[in-house]
């Protein structure tokens, strides 16, 4: 008896040994946790082994940054801009202007707890239960670009605050939605839209109304040379009045997030515009195309680009060589507007024409497809990538809605 009292008065005292052992452990590994200055909030993330924001890599602004970045008067010369969320263009990414494209954060994107954070009982040897991300209730995602809510591209919606003589010459035309985002995480995109050669940019109205009835803040330029120096200066102005605090435009606009349409030389305008400045993400040219067939050629891989014509416009052959040309490695469209009772004819081949929709077409009886081409490339709504791209589609083989006539569309690098 006296031995076996023994045997387990030994096992006793080694299991408590053992105890004892385990407690000096979890108490040294609390004592040597990393420690750092409670009013230093980076010092607080390195330690705690979160990264580092500055070292994200997402454009977004970090105390330390470069000045002379953020002083450029491009807001994005340095990178793919300072507003936090990239604006990838190319379809092969998703368009991140609208927020509601974000996948909620994976339970892998779960911040590690931090030390003080750990139970009493995590030293104990059954597993903590784990509580996936899953089962948190999900919070309604808010739009990063203001569109509105009715989606048709045949019609206007919001009403439009519609100033002429203004623009940063005096002489060109500003429209906006009367009723303006109030979400601060919400912004309004930016679209540039120039005349055509001697025409006044009062001759597009319903086109400029159009768009800013669908959410858009728009700017007409008084003319449009085609080497993108007049929408250069009418974004520098918008830029200014997106940072006064005296206009109804302050903090309401990403400069970011740019589209430029036009018609004719207009459109010639926004493809260099598209060329040349990093704020613009997509070109609409209407009835356009370089003469040369070296424009949209020159177009960055990560921006996107549509061209569209009349069956029998005199601009038909710019528009099929820009296209066609070899050397374009930008998403991009090419939209025919056919079955137009116009008189306008386009000589296809010697002794062979084509007549109907002319040079005026896209502007008017066509404005649909540049509303809805800015709602998918400006707006973030994805699904009308299968109106422009693929076999079938409403610009693809489909009616010109509320006019005579089909879309003949075609598409390639998406």
């Amino acid at each position: 008896m006296k031995s076996r009292f023994f045997r387990n008065l030994a096992k006793g005292l080694v299991v408590v040994s053992a105890a004892l052992a385990v407690v000096n452990c979890d108490d040294s590994a609390l004592t040597n946790a990393p420690q750092y200055d409670p009013n230093d909030p980076l010092a607080a993330l390195s330690s705690s082994g979160m990264v580092d924001p500055s070292q994200m890599g997402d454009g977004t602004v970090t105390p330390g940054g470069d000045d002379a970045c953020l002083a450029s008067s491009l807001p994005d010369a340095c990178g793919p801009g300072t507003n936090p969320v990239v604006n990838p263009t190319s379809n092969a990414d998703v368009n991140p202007a609208s927020s509601a494209d974000v996948n909620p954060a994976s339970s892998a994107e779960v911040a590690p707890a931090s030390s003080e954070s750990v139970s009493a009982e995590s030293s104990s040897s059954e597993a903590a239960p784990v509580v996936s991300s899953s089962s948190e209730e999900a919070k309604p995602s808010v739009p990063k670009i203001f569109l509105a809510n009715d989606k048709e591209e045949e019609k206007n919606y919001m009403e439009v605050e519609y100033k002429t003589n203004t623009g940063w010459d005096g002489e060109g035309i500003l429209a906006y939605p009367k009723r303006l985002t109030d979400n601060p995480d919400q912004k309004h995109a930016v679209v540039v839209w120039g005349p055509g050669g001697g025409t006044k940019p009062s001759a597009y109205e319903g086109m400029i109304r159009r768009l800013a009835s669908h959410g858009f803040v728009v700017v007409a330029l008084k003319e449009s040379p085609g080497n993108a120096t007049q929408a250069i200066k009418a974004l520098d102005w918008l830029d200014g009045l997106n940072k006064d605090s005296n206009s109804p435009l302050f903090g309401k606009l990403d400069m970011n997030t740019v589209g430029c349409s036009g018609h004719s030389m207009g459109g010639l305008e926004s493809e260099q515009a598209l060329i040349k400045d990093r704020r613009v993400l997509t070109a609409f040219l209407n009835n356009s195309g370089d003469w040369g067939g070296a424009g949209a050629m020159k177009v960055a891989t990560d921006r996107t680009i549509a061209i569209l014509y009349g069956e029998g416009g005199m601009e038909r052959g710019n528009a099929e060589n820009d296209y066609n040309n070899a050397n374009v490695k930008a998403p991009a469209c090419l939209i025919q507007m056919t079955g137009g009772k116009g008189t306008e004819c386009y000589e296809v081949a010697p002794g062979r024409r084509e007549c109907g929709y002319g040079h005026g077409s896209g502007s008017w009886d066509g404005m649909a497809a540049t509303v809805a081409w800015m709602r998918w490339h400006l707006g973030g709504e994805e699904w009308r990538k299968a109106d422009f791209v693929g076999t079938s589609g409403k610009y693809i083989d489909g009616n010109i809605a509320g006019h005579d006539g089909k879309w003949k569309g075609q598409c390639k690098n998406f």
